[in-house]
């Protein structure tokens, strides 16, 4: 067989697999938005809401229907985590979010190509665009999870004491969490969400103990599992309840005193090196002219 006509054969394999592709994409129909769960409450406030999300929120969905077919098991599961920590962060799910960092980085190159063509710019621009646009959804996501964190951590105190004193009062431990619920006018504060949550998982059937570490779970810091392995072990061991929560508020909130000591004496170290620039600037000033007019008087 002749070269040209092996040449013909590969033409006709690339068009073939290009074809197929093109096909297989375009008869993919959109991945279904979740609609029941915290997911679906995520993805309802986020289109309720009509901001940039709910513009592009079927183009996600289109392309997120594309991207599972990629063989991405661990990186799916790693995203899951994350958007689990996030509080289902606009009722993404992993392929969602791998669809919002392709069109991110489209979008944003984009931006970079326009930049070239109007201007003198270097055409690493495209690739600096495109990264930080395919950046953006997982900083959002993590700055929401540190913010969810930081919150929960915040509230977590004087949350055990009021439960601590509506056990004292006759509640029961449930009732106690449904009061801090029902009482607090913030609603969407991240600690009321996760006892929420809590309460729902009691009333479909679940054990104190695995609504409490799933609680753990979503919200993982060392505040919360202190708190977590505190109820359940005293539930394990028949302690008292009420006298429980109210040391474990105790040490929570002498644990944060420490950490703030702690920041306190990070931040004044970390401020040397302002301080030197800043000393630096201003002698700069101050013998600048000085040595400039040295200079041009011919002493030096």
């Amino acid at each position: 067989m002749s070269s040209t006509l092996y040449a013909w054969i590969a033409m006709a394999m690339i068009a073939s697999g290009i074809f197929i592709g093109v096909f297989t994409l375009g008869s993919s129909k959109p991945q279904d938005s979740a609609v029941f769960g915290m997911k679906g409450l995520r993805r309802t406030r986020a289109i309720e809401e009509a901001g940039l999300f709910a513009t592009f929120e079927p183009l996600v969905r289109l392309v997120a229907s594309w991207i599972a077919y990629l063989p991405l098991v661990e990186q799916r599961r790693q995203i899951d985590e994350l958007l689990k920590h996030a509080g289902d962060f606009l009722g993404l799910t992993a392929n969602e979010f791998f669809a919002l960092s392709a069109l991110g980085f489209v979008g944003m190159g984009g931006l970079g190509i326009a930049l070239l063509n109007f201007g003198q710019m270097p055409p690493i621009l495209f690739i600096v665009f495109g990264a930080i646009g395919a950046a953006m959804p997982y900083f959002s996501v993590t700055g929401e999870r540190d913010r969810r964190f930081k919150e929960v951590n915040r509230g977590l105190p004087p949350a055990i004491d009021l439960a601590s004193l509506c056990m004292g009062a006759g509640l029961d431990f449930p009732g106690s969490i449904k009061q801090i619920v029902d009482k607090t006018p913030n609603k969407d504060d991240s600690l009321v969400e996760e006892f929420s949550r809590v309460l729902q998982e009691l009333d479909l059937g679940k054990t104190r103990r695995q609504a409490l570490e799933n609680f753990a779970d979503r919200a993982p810091t060392e505040a919360v599992r202190d708190f977590v392995g505190a109820v359940v072990q005293a539930e394990e061991k028949g302690n008292p309840l009420g006298e429980v929560l109210r040391i474990q508020a105790s040490m929570l909130r002498m644990r944060r005193s420490v950490m703030a000591e702690e920041a306190a004496a990070k931040a004044a170290v970390m401020l040397i090196g302002p301080l030197m620039l800043i000393f630096g600037a201003i002698m700069l000033c101050l013998m600048g002219p000085f040595v400039i007019s040295t200079a041009q008087s011919g002493m030096f």
